[in-house]
């Protein structure tokens, strides 16, 4: 960064650093350990789905990626759109499974950064349940390269705990790189696997 730059107040944006969603199984090994979270087995990635044959070529090609092992009793890959329009990819493990679900958001992200398609990409999430029914992502945002906890509240809505989120953010501080601006944590409703 310049002189200019910091007189200004103008940064460099992160660069994606999708390796970072492999530190998943550890930030999960805490939840556990610290709030009783486990993994759901659910996981999704989200992304601005453009028109046009080449991004529709490689929509397919991940499908047919995360799809590979349904013969041998693995769950088909969900694919849906919210209401704001945006594509979601549902992939979907047991629970004890959390490390094979972090390969498949990764070669989803992977692939699609890979072919061009690197700005369409929003978030990719994995969900965890605690005995008490409390739901919680840990939401990674592509383009900072960060993480950070959303926990709607039970019970439907659209309320946060937001409380949760605060303590979940403090617990994973050695686990995961964190998102520091609260403002970017936008909460994912109606995200699948959530």
């Amino acid at each position: 960064m310049g002189f200019l730059d910091a007189l200004f107040g103008r940064t460099k944006p992160v660069r994606p650093d999708l390796d970072q969603l492999f530190g998943v199984p550890s930030a999960a090994l805490t939840l556990e350990a610290a709030a009783g979270f486990l993994p759901t087995g659910l996981g999704s990635v989200c992304f601005a789905a453009v028109e046009g044959g080449a991004f529709g070529e490689v929509e397919r090609q991940v499908r047919a990626l995360l799809d590979a092992d349904t013969e041998r009793g693995g769950v088909p890959v969900e694919a849906s759109k919210d209401a704001y329009g945006y594509s979601w990819l549902l992939a979907w493990h047991t629970p004890q499974e959390l490390p094979e679900l972090v390969n498949d958001l990764h070669a989803v992200n992977s692939e699609l950064e890979a072919n061009g398609f690197g700005p369409q990409l929003l978030c990719s999430l994995v969900a965890f349940r605690n005995a008490e029914g409390q739901s919680l992502a840990l939401v990674y945002l592509y383009k900072r390269g960060t993480f950070y906890p959303f926990a709607p509240m039970p019970g439907g809505g659209e309320r946060r705990n937001s409380p949760l989120e605060l303590q979940v953010n403090a617990m994973l501080g050695n686990d995961l790189r964190l998102e520091k601006d609260l403002g970017r944590w936008f909460p994912v409703w109606g995200a699948p696997g959530l």
